[in-house]
């Protein structure tokens, strides 16, 4: 695990809300809670970007009570009370790094004026809540568009900003039935536990989240160039449907409407699950070479160069048979084993982990995807970090989640030049928090 202080990910001191990475003297404001919002401002923070996370004075983001877990106190969980401003659950330190936090009542005039405030100093806006609801603040991208017209406004909504279901609230849950990952997710009809099922993670929040950085990095080059912002409209439905991938395109040129599968593939043969001796490998050949190894592996030669197999779409149309021959020859072997010998011979495959086996993995420390952040208490963190290398400005740690309004007069002193009495101010009449 890789320790970082404020500090980025070699190691070097952070700036304060500066991170000297690729988006460094990028603003975002970010009205957005739970996941697909703070996913998304969260890469942008990592990449050098300065995140204003604007949250409601009494409760904050509605993950920071998502628990338990939440980070101990001095290693005792039950030290914890309801609302604790200290108490962080695991859930909001997924996707609240490298931002500051401010506590604004927005329902509040001068809670409102002060966003308008901050928004016509940022470069972005990332907001998700429901279609029209920022309009009554005069917080909508029609009203902070004529203050900054250079602003690239975001906004993430289950359904969008148009159309009939536009209206509806969306939820991860919901949208990955409503798009049909559920029904090609599950043990085939007829087996044990069959029925269909979500993915075990908010995969519609965070796919959007992704395209959501995607299009604010796409707008802010347009804004570059040509001096304008824009407003994006980013939908978890449009997102999760478009995520279908090839599944999407076996109904559109083929008419084909995938069904449960389990852990079978729907296009390449063998591409699956299969239960060795002492627990379940993952079988991935990818084409014909990886195939034809396998079978030689397996002592299974002449199924290996027999006609009947040669190809995908041959190994396809006979799956149930194939299949067959290979859960047979497999549940001889002791999985360690058979992935070994699979490691060796070019085939792909490998275990199924279990959460705690896959960061017992010393590939991932060599890779240094845990990071560990300091709180200002001394409490330490650990964080999965950003995936991706980049070789000449690479994603930094400078800031560790926040507590609720931890930054709030540090932002307005440094950004709209309010001193300590006027914060006092603000904070008494119930407009500020923290």
């Amino acid at each position: 695990m890789s320790t970082e202080n404020h500090g980025d990910s070699q190691g070097n001191a952070g700036a304060g809300a500066d991170g000297g990475g690729a988006l460094a003297g990028i603003r975002v404001l970010d009205l957005s809670r739970v996941l697909a919002g703070p996913w998304a401002s969260q890469a942008l923070g990592d990449l050098g970007a300065d995140v204003i996370k604007v949250e409601h004075p009494g409760h904050g983001d509605d993950t920071r009570a998502w628990g338990p877990p939440f980070l101990s106190a001095d290693g005792a969980e039950g030290d914890w009370a309801d609302g604790d401003a200290e108490r962080l659950s695991a859930y909001y330190l997924s996707c609240n790094r490298n931002k500051r936090s401010i506590a604004i009542d927005i329902a509040k005039p001068d809670g409102a004026d002060i966003v308008r405030r901050l928004a016509a100093e940022c470069d972005v806006v990332i907001e998700n809540f429901k279609v029209g609801g920022l309009a009554r603040y005069g917080l909508d991208h029609a009203a902070l568009s004529r203050i900054n017209p250079r602003l690239v406004y975001c906004s993430i909504t289950g359904f969008g900003q148009t159309g009939p279901l536009a209206p509806r609230p969306g939820y991860d849950f919901l949208i990955q039935g409503m798009s049909g990952l559920m029904s090609i997710t599950g043990q085939p009809e007829g087996e044990p536990g069959s029925e269909p099922l979500k993915v075990g993670v908010a995969v519609s929040d965070v796919f959007t989240g992704l395209y959501a950085t995607i299009s604010i990095l796409a707008a802010l080059r347009h804004r570059d160039r040509t001096g304008q912002g824009q407003h994006i409209d980013c939908a978890l439905l449009d997102t999760q449907v478009s995520v279908l991938a090839n599944q999407a395109m076996n109904w559109l040129v083929g008419g084909m409407v995938p069904g449960l599968m389990g852990n079978k593939h729907p296009n390449v043969v063998p591409y699956r699950t299969f239960k060795a001796r002492d627990g379940h490998v993952i079988v991935a050949t990818g084409n014909d070479g990886q195939f034809r190894a396998l079978c030689r592996l397996l002592g299974l030669e002449e199924v290996g160069t027999s006609p009947r197999f040669a190809d995908n779409a041959s190994r396809l149309g006979r799956r149930d048979e194939l299949e067959g021959l290979l859960a047979d020859a497999i549940a001889g072997w002791d999985q360690a084993a058979l992935i070994a010998a699979m490691a060796k011979a070019g085939v792909p495959g490998g275990p199924i982990n279990r959460i705690d086996q896959v960061f017992a993995e010393p590939h991932l420390a060599e890779r240094g995807l845990v990071r560990e952040m300091t709180l200002e208490d001394g409490r330490k963190v650990p964080v999965v970090g950003y995936p991706a290398r980049l070789s000449n400005s690479p994603a930094t740690y400078r800031r560790p989640p926040p507590r609720l309004g931890q930054e709030t007069a540090e932002v307005l002193e440094e950004m709209l030049g309010y001193g300590p009495d006027r914060v006092e101010q603000l904070r008494t009449s119930g407009v500020l928090g923290g």
